[in-house]
């Protein structure tokens, strides 16, 4: 639990968390408090402790406390009308004059110099932080950048420039100096046209990566993750908002709620956002594109709803020790776990959470903050929810709040060469309640063994997603190498709590190994369990509830048995994960599974028994659901026919 001071819960307003606008309030004063202890000296950088730095050195990463946390006191201060009791842009306004003065090359903090900002080059992270500093300074425009002294305003304005004459990663840091050029062509500094050049190659770039139907990918030909949301769709409709632009927001207000259509599936009933891709430790800067649609005014959610889902997400990490015993954000996830956290990330950059509340800019009379909360998607029924373009079909659960995200499109590889698989992409399917293992045994992985050594996936092939199916196939690989001539084509089908998972492995000898592994169920203790050819993993969480990871042969695995993690996962300090294992025949060879994941309340125990009914014929599976639908796939090598239709 948090050390933060909240007002009372307000159950009839807020029936599904009890969080209301003041509760945002409080949590962000809290923040904002503990962060700001840690500042050097004129408040120019906020070098806050952490288990290392990050690649960037420690005056980057001082700097990222003070861009992350000024971008919060922002949107506390704005979304008050300038009301600052605290005196939070104060001192952030002693930090520009101060940081200004000096910039420096030098990557790391020095006694020397504590104090100067470091100096925005090609591709350094001081482009990253430019972008907070650029919005903070936008949103609190009358009651900090119009009282600034001149030569401070000048200086300001020097640092930020750079980040319009340097060239930022191929991907959506193509979006930050669109950022620091908004502010600017607002401010009327934008003599050369530089500013108003970098929104538009902004604009430009990124849309070479819009896949449709709301997605991108961020650079690379398949990399979909939370850079959706907090990134490709909040800067362009933010800006366009800002900026009073019309026709922009035309354009990407449409895609922002298209979106949010299919991610707002994506949250669990305890809060949880999807526990997939790169920079996790952001935490609740998932809620950003909620809060965006609804002040944009491009949203499929009711307001009720809106703020049900954003303030679930708070809530479930400030209750799950999000925060240390000081009120710092860790890096980690629920707390600090590091096998999650990218080498670019540093101490202060979980406060990139701090755009989650982006909603404080929201009037506290706008419905978002007076509609009674009404039920997330993941409370009002069961569903199966097919999103084709990043190729994922999310699987959720009313009764345990469980969300399911069954990944068939998304690897984050390159396009020019294959790296080993990120457990954080790679996976056959992630949750709201499950984190991926970084041990030597991979969760929801299939792959063959040779020598001894499990395949990777590699490069994935999307093949399709549809009503209750998503289906890929990719060409496994050892030690970076493809084995020639192999591949597995894979489909999952799902309902309710059940799903079932197919793979056709092609091209491997006969009698070579293929396993199958299941969801890591983590928590205080675990209990594994195997019976025949199934296997159940119990965890025992903090709070009392309990996760069950199951999994059982259908078809074609002839052993099973369960593996623990000694290093758990983000959700939990041991686990384990149960594991299928078969063997090829002299052809063309099918492998199904059936795999639960199911949580329980207090004292309750998961139910393991699974509710469809499947059936294998040659490389066909008929999977009948418990509302008599029907679905057939034909398997066939780097190809799936997926038919759905009344059962008989």
């Amino acid at each position: 639990m948090s050390s933060i001071p909240l007002p009372p819960e307000d159950r009839a307003l807020s029936p599904y968390t009890g969080w209301t606008r003041a509760h945002w309030e409080a949590v962000a004063d809290g923040l904002l408090t503990a962060a700001l202890r840690h500042a050097g000296p004129e408040h120019a950088l906020i070098p806050l402790p952490g288990p290392r730095p990050s690649i960037s050195g420690t005056r980057s990463d001082a700097l990222e406390g003070f861009a992350r946390t000024f971008l919060l006191a922002a949107f506390r201060v704005a979304g008050a009308g300038g009301d600052d009791p605290h005196g939070f842009l104060q001192r952030y306004t002693e930090g520009l004059a101060a940081g200004t003065r000096t910039p420096t090359t030098d990557r790391d903090l020095t006694p020397r110099d504590p104090v100067s900002w470091l100096v925005i080059g090609d591709r350094n992270q001081a482009m990253v932080e430019a972008a907070s500093i650029a919005l903070a300074l936008r949103i609190t425009r009358p009651w900090l950048w119009d009282r600034l002294d001149e030569q401070v305003r000048e200086r300001t304005r020097a640092w930020l420039t750079g980040a319009l004459h340097h060239t930022p990663v191929d991907n959506n840091w193509w979006l930050f100096p669109l950022t620091v050029g908004g502010f600017l062509a607002d401010i009327a500094a934008d003599q050369d046209g530089a500013a108003r050049d970098a929104v538009g190659r902004g604009l430009a770039k990124i849309e070479q990566w819009y896949l449709g139907d709301g997605w991108y990918t961020d650079g690379r030909p398949r990399a979909f993750d939370h850079y959706n949301g907090w990134a490709f769709h909040l800067y362009p409709s933010l800006h366009a908002h800002l900026n009073g632009d019309t026709r922009l927001l035309d354009v990407h207000g449409p895609r922002l709620a298209a979106h949010l259509d299919g991610y707002a599936h994506t949250f669990g009933a305890d809060g949880s956002p999807m526990h997939q891709g790169r920079s996790l430790t952001y935490r609740f800067a998932a809620t950003a594109p909620l809060w965006a649609g609804a002040l944009t005014g491009h949203t499929p959610l009711t307001p009720g709803a809106t703020r049900r889902v954003a303030s679930g997400v708070l809530r479930h990490f400030v209750d799950h020790g999000a925060l240390d015993e000081d009120g710092l954000l860790t890096l980690g996830w629920h707390g600090p776990h590091l096998p999650l956290v990218q080498e670019y990330s540093g101490p202060a950059s979980p406060y990139w959470a701090s755009k989650g509340f982006l909603g404080l800019l929201l009037p506290s009379g706008h419905p978002a903050w007076t509609a009674v909360e009404e039920p997330a998607p993941v409370e009002r029924a069961d569903a199966v929810v097919p999103l084709p373009r990043p190729g994922w079909l999310i699987q959720s659960t009313a009764a345990d709040g469980i969300v399911r995200l069954h990944n068939h499109g998304s690897d984050d590889q390159p396009a020019d060469h294959v790296q080993p698989d990120n457990p954080l992409y790679a996976r056959l399917a992630h949750s709201t309640a499950t984190g991926p293992a970084f041990d030597d045994t991979p969760d929801n992985h299939v792959g063959v063994l040779v020598d001894g050594e499990l395949s990777e996936r590699g490069r994935i092939r999307p093949l399709g997603a549809g009503d209750g199916w998503a289906a890929s196939a990719h060409r496994p690989r050892i030690r970076g190498a493809e084995l020639p001539g192999v591949t597995v084509t894979s489909v999952v089908l799902a309902s309710g709590v059940d799903e079932v998972h197919a793979h056709l492995v092609t091209g491997a000898g006969p009698g070579t190994e293929v396993r199958h592994s299941g969801w890591a169920a983590a928590g205080t203790a675990v209990e594994e369990r195997t019976d025949g050819l199934s296997a159940r993993v119990v965890a025992a969480t903090a709070d009392g509830t309990r996760l069950l990871s199951s999994l059982e042969n259908v078809h074609g695995f002839t052993a099973v048995g369960t593996h623990t993690l000694p290093t758990g996962t983000a959700y939990g300090t041991v686990g384990a994960v149960p594991a299928l294992r078969g063997r090829t025949g002299g052809g063309d060879s099918l492998f199904v599974a059936a795999a639960r994941l199911t949580g329980a309340g207090v004292g309750a125990e998961p139910q393991p028994d699974a509710a469809l009914h499947v059936r294998v014929e040659g490389t066909r599976i008929r999977v009948r659901r418990t509302d008599g639908i029907e679905l057939e796939a034909l398997l066939a090598p780097e190809a799936v026919t997926v038919t759905v239709r009344t059962a008989r």
